[in-house]
């Protein structure tokens, strides 16, 4: 039998691979011989890098780069397995913890950093990178960013501006000129993950949206916002790009629109991004079970959070998909109607939060026996159904599942039913035996009353 298992990070508690680990330990206890297929996961946000580098054998690589408001910091991003593709997080060069709440400032603050990374990782010769945005404290427009990679700024008198800028001086832009970027920018392959669909400017955009979050008042806001419409018709004048109304463009302080206007970036969902660069599909082929979860699961688990990746990636080889939550809210049985067959939680009864990060490891082991011992009960029944539907004189449609290679006792042939209705699947059970049993008493009646000869 062979189980994947593919869960998100417990954010401030365990990464990806420490939850696959400790949910392997206590599905052990119950299948010790099972194949078991650890890809930790992630959905573009906090944790990317680690995730990746962790399900690719890849490596971890630090800079020292420009901070959000021009101090030095030491940041790092991920050197995948295959040596051709890095993974960046913004936040790690530009985030929000960089700065301390009184003195952050959306005005000043810069992407030159998050530029610089992808910088480093360009003149380390990889062909793909994969940005992921989000924990800004930025609201540049990406001016910054493309600073980094060579883009000249040039102000009213003809020269260029060589302090990295921020959101509040884009009004100083008089032209753009990209003829010094740096060489094999174009030649690299980058994909945006970025999950929100935000444009560049206007009620929804970059400024209103996300700008209070990082320090902007009100007027602030609107001094932002008026700058980032006039950065985007000198991008559209001398670029001949139109980023606007692109969806995304507004994500991460509008570094969105920055990467859609300097590089051939793309812009796509950050669980998808992740799935491919795990192939997670190849590891699905064959597979009986597949495990994922996050810290806590919840309505919103079905839309584009890691959780939801791992269940079509499920869904595309006919694999059922258990999600194992820190927590369950109490909508959470709503990702039935998105693909996810069944939820546990890791914690047995309400707690503090302290309590049960301090304990999750335990916690999570017992919910992987848990999850264990509830399937191999249901293969038990299915299979004394599967027993009494072939001994009735009408037998019911039935469909095997991928986890008859567990053993004898673990071949599973189930009538037809609605999914995620177990007690249907019962009482359709309870009624055949008695149907069979009734079949039986009537053939041995009729064998009595028929004449001797």
């Amino acid at each position: 039998m062979k189980i994947v298992i593919a869960p998100d990070s417990f954010k401030e508690n365990l990464t990806s691979l420490e939850v696959a680990s400790e949910l392997e330990t206590g599905l052990r206890r119950v299948w010790p011989d099972a194949e078991y297929i650890k890809i930790p996961m992630a959905d573009g946000g906090e944790g990317t890098v680690q995730s990746l580098v962790d399900a690719t054998g890849g490596r971890i690589v630090k800079c020292a780069v420009t901070g959000p408001l021009g101090q030095k910091v030491l940041a790092s991003y991920g050197l995948l397995g295959d040596g051709r593709t890095a993974v960046i997080e913004m936040a790690e060069a530009s985030g929000l913890p960089l700065v301390p709440k009184p003195e952050r400032d959306p005005l000043r603050a810069t992407t030159y950093g998050t530029g610089e990374l992808v910088a480093d990782a360009i003149n380390r010769g990889v062909e793909e990178i994969i940005v992921g945005l989000g924990g800004s404290a930025t609201n540049d427009g990406g001016v910054g960013f493309a600073q980094a990679l060579g883009v000249r700024f040039i102000d009213q008198n003809g020269a260029a501006i060589t302090e990295p800028l921020g959101g509040g001086r884009l009004e100083d832009i008089h032209a753009i000129d990209t003829r010094e970027m740096i060489p094999g920018l174009a030649n690299v392959a980058i994909s945006v993950a970025c999950d929100v669909t935000n444009p560049y400017t206007g009620e929804k955009g970059a400024s209103a949206v996300y700008g209070p979050q990082k320090g902007a008042t009100p007027d602030m806001v609107q001094t932002l916002d008026r700058n980032l419409a006039y950065f985007a018709a000198l991008i559209k004048r001398d670029l001949n790009r139109d980023i606007v109304e692109q969806p995304g463009a507004g994500a991460g302080g509008g570094l969105g629109g920055g990467l859609l206007a300097f590089t051939n970036a793309t812009m796509k969902r950050g669980v998808e991004l992740v799935v491919a660069a795990t192939k997670l599909d190849a590891h699905m082929k064959g597979a009986s079970l597949a495990i994922t979860g996050e810290g806590r699961v919840d309505f919103q688990t079905a839309f584009g959070k890691t959780p939801a990746g791992v269940a079509a990636c499920a869904r595309r080889h006919g694999v059922p998909v258990v999600a194992i939550g820190g927590g369950l809210s109490d909508d959470a049985h709503g990702v039935f109607q998105h693909g996810i067959d069944a939820i546990e939680t890791v914690t047995p009864s309400p707690l503090p939060l302290e309590v049960a990060m301090a304990k999750s490891r335990e916690y999570l082991q017992n919910a992987g026996e848990r999850l264990a011992r509830l399937i191999v009960i249901g293969q038990r029944m299915a299979a004394d159904a599967s027993i009494l539907v072939a001994e009735a004189p009408a037998p019911a449609a039935t469909t095997p599942t991928s986890l008859d290679s567990a053993g004898p006792q673990s071949v599973v042939t189930q009538p037809m039913a609605k999914r995620n209705k177990p007690v249907k699947r019962f009482l359709r059970a309870k009624r055949v035996q008695g149907l069979t049993r009734a079949a039986v008493e009537l053939s041995q009646r009729r064998q009595r009353l028929q004449p001797q000869t």
